[in-house]
């Protein structure tokens, strides 16, 4: 049945679905409107028997109180006339008496019992005669609460059959016309898709034929399976309907097209590992590696290049410089771009990148080369870029260490000539201010020469401690009281200041190697700082925090300042650096104050604006300034076991 099936033309199989689905369809539309009209039908012959009994009960409330009985057998009659459908009526008082009734050969007794209403409403049931169903209606007949009797009247349902069989028949008709015009416009359709169908397939048959069939038979296929395959498909004889005969048709299409697909992608999973190797040679890379098309836009970058610019490495592909660089540094890539496209000369260069509010300046070497295609034109630019701002703060720091060097062997030589004159001057300036009055503007002026003598031998200690020509007398000292002298000798200035200095040394008394004069200078150095970064109004708290396992003390000097801006955090301890203004200060008091420290085997590092949870520790006022964090860390001298107690 199957194969038999199967050997139908195509035509034929769309016109037998075509009548079985329209067919089944129909049955079941038929099947629920009869079912739906018959329920409809029912319930308006219960409603209309309901209606009918309710009026007669109404009617018969007059007469059976009176038990004119006349008038009851007139009423029930005059009922059964008007209805054909009704089978029956009849009146029974409340002792279930029968007054009046319709049936002309004897009422039949078993009838009373057939339905009995026991409360107020019309009850309803249905009774099989043999021959007819019939719905029998009982309505009671009251008068105020009292039940006078009961009014039943039979409803033949021999009608509402009557016109369910009609509608089963006009159904059955309709259905019949749709199935045949369904027959009809299927045969038409099959025909039209038939002819489209043949021609595809003729057109098949001749790829099959003519292009792919000599070409496979001459290929060597690896694939014994599929080649045995295909030697069946292009020689066995077409069978079957057309879709089977198209259907044949395409698969020797595809078996010869999936020897061409198998060798595309051994060939694509070649290049894919050769491309995922050379990515990921190119993203190990530390330089920026780019690739330019000759629209000058991006085709390819590796990782870092897109970390330096942060962008995904996609987002990039597609852009140009214009979208990438500020203005002057795209113009200026452009046009470079556009000369190695034009001319072939490849670039090298080192570009100094300027500083921003987040990254200081950086330095890169630049090396851009034409990428030429397989007819020798040049199809793209090949850029990589090396940053070298390490190699050139190596090399800015070993000039400047050299600079540093020979400053310092001259500023000592200097200032020990310069001292003995200086002192010369400062003494005689004394003498005289002692002979003359403090009135006279000549004493006035002696005083200035005093004080610029004075700032004059400052400049000449600094440079002297800058150039370490003294020598540090190191002893065992606490830590703690070198931090206590100068906080209570600055005190009473600081107060005139408004500046108020919170300090919370560490209780045990740590002891260090050191020199207590030097150390005091570090520690006037930071607090004169503070003193200038603050101005008026403000804070400076003073910390020291043993730490037994790494054996260090730190102390940690924050104010309520203007701070340090982060570009030149790194910078405040280099000699003859200096935020102040001209004439105020010479840049050396953070350099000395780190050559003490670092004489000491100790660090010290600065840190602004104040770290977030020492502001909330010291409850600052919103409207305080950054403030500048100086950390000093020295090494313990060897404790006793008091101290590490």
């Amino acid at each position: 049945m199957t194969n038999l099936f199967s050997r139908l033309r195509f035509r034929t199989k769309i016109n037998l679905g075509t009548t079985m689905i329209v067919a089944f369809t129909s049955l079941l539309i038929a099947i629920f409107v009869i079912r739906m009209s018959a329920d409809a039908l029912i319930e308006q012959s219960r409603k209309r028997g309901e209606v009918l009994a309710g009026n007669l009960a109404l009617r018969a409330e007059n007469p059976l109180l009176s038990v004119d009985l006349l008038n009851l057998g007139a009423m029930v009659n005059e009922l059964k006339k008007a209805d054909n459908e009704i089978e029956y009526a009849f009146i029974m008082d409340e002792q279930n008496r029968v007054l009046a009734n319709t049936f002309s050969d004897g009422f039949p007794v078993e009838l009373k019992e057939a339905n009995g209403s026991s409360n107020n409403s019309i009850s309803i049931v249905t009774i099989d005669t043999g021959k007819n169903r019939i719905f029998d209606f009982a309505a009671p007949i009251f008068l105020g609460d009292k039940k006078l009797g009961m009014v039943r009247i039979g409803l033949s349902r021999a009608g509402i059959h009557a016109v369910v069989q009609n509608l089963i028949v006009a159904i059955m008709a309709l259905t019949g016309a749709v199935l045949l015009l369904s027959v009809l416009i299927s045969t038409q359709f099959a025909r039209e898709l038939t002819l489209r169908l043949g021609l595809l397939q003729t057109h098949a048959e001749n790829i099959v034929t003519t292009h792919l069939g000599p070409s496979l038979r001459k290929k060597e296929i690896k694939n014994k399976g599929l080649r045995e395959k295909l030697r069946r498909a292009i020689s066995a004889p077409l069978k079957g309907d057309e879709i089977q005969e198209l259907t044949e048709t395409f698969d020797a299409m595809g078996m010869s097209l999936a020897c061409h697909i198998e060798d595309l992608q051994i060939t694509e999973a070649d290049l894919i590992r050769q491309k995922e190797l050379l990515k990921t040679i190119i993203n190990v890379s530390p330089d920026f590696v780019s690739l330019l098309g000759p629209q000058l836009t991006y085709l390819a970058v590796n990782k870092s290049y897109a970390e330096h610019l942060g962008r995904d490495e996609e987002e990039i592909i597609g852009l140009t410089d214009k979208e990438l660089y500020p203005e002057e540094m795209a113009a200026t890539r452009i046009a470079e771009a556009k000369m190695i496209l034009k001319t072939g000369r490849p670039v090298n260069k080192e570009i100094r990148e300027a500083e921003t509010e987040k990254s200081p300046a950086r330095w890169f070497h630049i090396i851009r080369v034409p990428v030429y295609g397989q007819k020798n034109n040049i199809i793209g630019v090949l850029s990589t870029s090396r940053e070298t701002t390490e190699l050139k703060n190596y090399q800015a720091q070993l000039i400047q260490s050299q600079k540093m060097e020979s400053i310092g062997k001259l500023a000592g030589g200097v200032a020990h000539e310069i001292n003995t004159p200086l002192g010369i001057i400062l003494g005689y300036a004394q003498l005289l201010q002692e002979d003359l009055d403090s009135e006279e503007q000549i004493a006035k002026d002696v005083a200035i020469i005093e004080k610029q003598a004075r700032v004059c031998r400052k400049i000449v200690a600094d440079l002297l401690g800058f150039s370490r020509q003294n020598q540090s007398e190191k002893i065992s000292m606490c830590f703690n009281n070198s931090i206590l002298e100068v906080v209570q000798l600055v005190s009473h200035t600081f107060k005139l200041e408004q500046v108020q200095i919170s300090t919370e040394l560490d209780d045990r008394f740590p002891i260090i190697h050191g020199d207590p004069e030097k150390l005091k200078q570090v520690w006037l150095n930071l607090l004169s700082n503070a003193l200038e970064a603050i101005g008026d109004k403000g804070t400076i708290y003073i910390s020291t925090k043993l730490d037994i396992a790494t054996m260090t003390i730190t102390a940690i000097f924050a104010d309520t300042g203007h701070g340090v801006e982060p570009k030149n955090i790194n910078a405040i301890f280099e000699p003859f650096y200096s935020t102040k203004p001209v004439g105020k200060g010479t840049g050396l008091g953070l350099s000395v104050s780190f050559g003490i420290i670092n004489d000491h085997d100790g660090i010290i590092e600065a840190v602004s604006p104040l770290p977030s949870d020492l502001r909330r520790r010291l409850d600052l006022p919103g409207n305080s300034g950054p403030g500048t964090l100086f950390k000093v860390t020295l090494p313990l001298d060897d404790l006793s076991d008091e101290d590490k107690t």
